[in-house]
């Protein structure tokens, strides 16, 4: 179970459209996902709850790279993939390589845009595309505290003090 929900970049557009003939609306966020953790689920179960249909683009391992440096991802794209299928509240997920998901986004043609609240309107991709559609979007607030970054940071910092 979870598996069909990932899906090719050239089936989304055909997903997306047999959604929007049934009247399902569908919300679209996009991220690394990288170590998956309860900021990330936190994050999602708020995106699910903007339409009816959850769509997750996940940047490919090569996109990662360019976005967060060469050691990243640390997960690869499949499992990162298959953890994500595994939510209950999440219906697709598509991998992109592209840095960022604009392409993907004129596709799919989401009602609800959704992007972190640590991100301004102007700044996220998509946004305008989207309101200019006769859709939304939607900045949801991240838990501080918690972030791939700092769980890589106390690893390394775990590790080291042993060594």
């Amino acid at each position: 179970m979870g598996i069909e929900k990932i899906v090719s970049y050239a089936d989304i557009r055909e997903i997306a459209s047999a959604y929007r003939t049934l009247g399902r609306s569908i919300v679209f966020t996009n991220g690394c996902f990288d170590i998956l953790h309860a900021g990330h689920v936190t994050y999602l179960e708020e995106a699910a709850e903007q339409a009816d249909i959850l769509m997750i683009g996940l940047n490919s391992d090569r996109s990662v790279a360019t976005i967060k440096g060469e050691k990243r991802p640390v997960i690869n794209e499949c499992y990162r993939a298959r953890v994500l299928a595994a939510l209950e509240f999440v219906d697709h997920i598509v991998l992109f390589d592209a840095p960022d998901p604009h392409e993907l986004i004129e596709i799919i043609l989401p009602d609800v845009l959704v992007k972190g609240a640590d991100w301004s309107e102007n700044e996220i991709v998509g946004a305008d595309f989207v309101k200019a559609a006769g859709g939304r979007v939607e900045r949801v607030y991240l838990l501080p505290e918690i972030s791939t970054t700092r769980i890589i940071e106390k690893i390394v910092g775990l590790y080291c003090e042993d060594n």
